[in-house]
C-alpha cells in the first residue's frame, strides 16, 4: 500500500466534494475546482472524508494511488486556504509593476516584458521589497506561472541577478582571475 495514497483527505467545513464517473469538482470559499482522474482509480466519500483506492497492485497502479490522492489533496487546500509564491527581483534598475490585469517587467533588456496571467492567477508587486507575489487556488498553475515568470531573467551564477524564488539560494562562482 503506498502510504501517501492510503492517507484518507479531510474535507474542511464550508466545502463541497462532488465525484461524477472519474470526474472531481471540489467547492469551497476561495472557488471551485474540477479534474479528471485516471479510471484506475476509486474515489469515494465517506463521513467528511476522500478516500483513494486501486484497481490491481500493478507498478502503474501503485504510483497513480499517491498521485490521485496528492492531486485531491491539493484541491481541497487550494479552495479553502489557496496557494501562494513569492519572487524576489535582485539587480540594478530590476522592477516590476502592474497595469491593468497584465504585468509589466523591467529587467535589464532594452525592452519591457509584458506578462498577462492566466486566468485564476492574482499577481500582485511590491515595488519597495522588488517582490512578485502570484496567488490563486490551483497549485499546478500557481508553480507554472511562477516558474514563467522567473525564466525572463534567470539568477546568473557570477553576480546572482536575476529573477528568483524567495526561498532559493543561488551559489555564486568565482570569476576569472588574472593569472
Amino acid at each position: 500500500m503506498s502510504r501517501i495514497g492510503k492517507m484518507p483527505v479531510p474535507i474542511p467545513e464550508k466545502t463541497e466534494v462532488e465525484i461524477k464517473g472519474s470526474d472531481i469538482t471540489v467547492k469551497g470559499p476561495k472557488g471551485t475546482l474540477t479534474r479528471v482522474l485516471h479510471p484506475a482509480m476509486q474515489v469515494a466519500v465517506e463521513e467528511r472524508e476522500i478516500l483513494v483506492k486501486r484497481l490491481s497492485e500493478t507498478k502503474q497502479h501503485r504510483a497513480l494511488h499517491g498521485l490521485t490522492r496528492s492531486l485531491i489533496n491539493n484541491m481541497v487546500v487550494g479552495v479553502t486556504e489557496g496557494y501562494k509564491r513569492e519572487l524576489k527581483m535582485v539587480g540594478v534598475g530590476y522592477r516590476a509593476e502592474i497595469k491593468e490585469r497584465s504585468l509589466v517587467l523591467y529587467l535589464g533588456y532594452s525592452h519591457p516584458i509584458i506578462f498577462v496571467p492566466p486566468e485564476g492567477i492574482f499577481v500582485s508587486v511590491l515595488p519597495k521589497e522588488s517582490k512578485i507575489i502570484v496567488e490563486g487556488i490551483d497549485k499546478e498553475l500557481v508553480g507554472q506561472t511562477a516558474a514563467k515568470i522567473r525564466s525572463f531573467r534567470k539568477p546568473e551564477p557570477y553576480k546572482g541577478k536575476g529573477v528568483r524564488y524567495i526561498d532559493e539560494q543561488v551559489r555564486i562562482k568565482a570569476g576569472k582571475t588574472a593569472g
